[in-house]
């Protein structure tokens, strides 16, 4: 049906990039063999779609496509069919369904929404943000529904409990805590994070004797894209010698953090005190957006002689949750429900489905810098890294940027030659293959429940999980320590 006639279809398939937000396609009307195709494939191959764990009339394929305009059409059993319960379009190739994937404004990339010049596709809003369900021949969900009074009573139950605990539970019985003076140069700043393994870290002014603030893996990537910024004013002979408080000016400049005096100011420490309760901790973490907060304890009413006695993290938090509930879990009903069936993490959006973030995925090949600008644009801690059928590779963090402080990299390299695969095995040196799957590449199952979810992230260097379909490890989503604290305090 579809030949070299479909070229100029092609033209209308989103915009070419490495950026590509995986959609889930169903066909819930039954056959043999079901497969798509459409012009975000360049109609080229004919992409075998999956039955449904216990539908066997509903088939479904998840594949990434770019933002924009799409045309798509079902071969089944050998005729080629339309979905007339989704937006669709009659043209000289026949009638073929439609989306239409509008860039997601965080990721801030300028890509646009396509639409073919003078088409006269009229889009169904209302079809197009239905959710398709499965009844009778029509579409139904078949996951279990979360009750109202288990949600409520289960957060109640852990609010009390972080309510009543605080900080210095979370103290380790031993220890160390690694801070920065802020007249160090940055270079030997980012170099220190590199072999202390660690990715943030306190800063002390000696002369206001007092912490002000944090260095952290995000500050280096904002760095490495200044120097590749041909506009930039600070170059590598510069960053040699430039130190963490010049960088903190440049960056309040950079962020127009200027007074009424046309002076920059940093933003305020963000910290804690050993005996604030665990609830506004894990809130004071997700408000700011930050992955740990220095717990400081000074003995005098002026804050003067700070002791720096720890960095909180959200898995701390979540290791004394689940410590405590684990023998007694019957006393949070939610903790029994597979994460599917649960408002938590950021999953592959399926068609029909409204306002869901995208799932930001890339390819090996995908350069470093494409990379470092969907983890500021995009605001996310990390991006998996999948091969041609979205089954999950790796991961790329944002704390993996600090293996470019190693011999000095990045001053040697380009961000937009260097491809994610090449970044990625500079930091391997410092993992043995086991601990970088082990540690790297955390996955479970959208069946997982959310007990057995939480356990796992309490894990120490654990921060998300991949859901990944079981067999082909193809990514369905990610979820987050912050996701799970969301969803716990509501």
């Amino acid at each position: 049906m579809f030949n070299s006639g479909m070229d100029s279809a092609r033209e209308t398939g989103g915009v070419a990039g490495t950026v590509l937000i995986p959609m889930r396609f169903v066909w819930p009307y039954g056959g043999r063999s079901v497969f798509l195709s459409g012009s975000f494939n360049r109609w080229s191959e004919l992409l075998p779609m999956s039955p449904v764990e216990g539908c066997p009339t509903v088939f479904q394929i998840i594949w990434s496509i770019s933002p924009g305009y799409h045309q798509y059409k079902f071969c089944v059993d050998g005729e080629w069919r339309h979905d007339e319960h989704q937006p669709y379009i009659s043209s000289e190739y026949g009638v073929v369904n439609t989306v239409l994937l509008a860039t997601e404004t965080n990721f801030g990339s300028g890509i646009n929404a396509l639409v073919p010049a003078g088409s006269s596709m009229d889009v169904d809003n209302t079809a197009f943000n239905r959710v398709v369900r499965i009844s009778d021949g029509t579409l139904t969900e078949a996951i279990p529904r979360i009750a109202e009074a288990d949600l409520q009573v289960s957060r109640h139950r852990v609010s009390a409990f972080l309510s009543a605990h605080t900080a210095y539970e979370l103290l380790p019985e031993s220890g160390k805590v690694v801070a920065l003076d802020i007249d160090l140069p940055v270079k030997q700043a980012f170099h220190i994070l590199y072999e202390q393994g660690i990715t943030m870290a306190p800063l002390w002014d000696f002369c206001k004797g007092r912490f002000i603030g944090v260095l952290t893996a995000s500050d280096f990537i904002l760095i490495l894209r200044e120097l590749g910024n041909h506009g930039s004013n600070l170059t590598e002979e510069e960053l040699e010698t430039h130190t963490i408080s010049a960088w903190k000016e440049g960056k309040a400049y950079m962020n127009r953090q200027i007074d009424g005096h046309g002076r920059a100011f940093s933003k305020p420490l963000i910290d804690a005190g050993p005996n604030d309760n665990l609830k506004d901790l894990a809130l004071k973490l997700l408000q700011n957006q930050v992955a740990t907060v220095p717990i400081i304890h000074s003995s005098t009413e002026d804050g003067s002689f700070p002791q720096l006695l720890h960095l909180a993290s959200l898995a701390g938090i979540l290791k004394c949750v689940c410590r405590y509930f684990r023998h007694c879990s019957g006393s949070l009903p939610i903790l029994k429900l597979p994460i599917c069936s649960i408002p938590v993490g950021t999953w592959v959006p399926k068609i029909g489905e409204p306002n869901r973030r995208p799932l930001a995925m890339l390819r090996p090949s995908a350069s470093l810098s494409a990379a470092l600008n969907l983890l500021v644009q995009a605001q996310v801690s990390s991006i998996p890294i999948v091969d041609d059928n979205d089954s999950l590779l790796d991961i790329y963090c944002r704390s993996d940027i600090t293996a470019l402080a190693k011999d000095r990299a990045y001053a040697h390299i380009n961000l937009n030659e260097m491809t994610i695969h090449q970044a990625l095995q500079l930091g391997q040196d410092s993992y043995s293959s086991y601990e970088l799957r082990n540690q790297r590449c955390q996955m479970c199952l959208p069946s997982d429940s959310l007990h057995k979810v939480m356990e796992r992230l309490a894990s120490p260097g654990i921060r998300r999980l991949v859901i990944v379909e079981a067999g082909s490890k193809r990514v369905e989503g990610i979820v987050s320590l912050s996701d799970i604290f969301r969803f716990l305090l509501g």
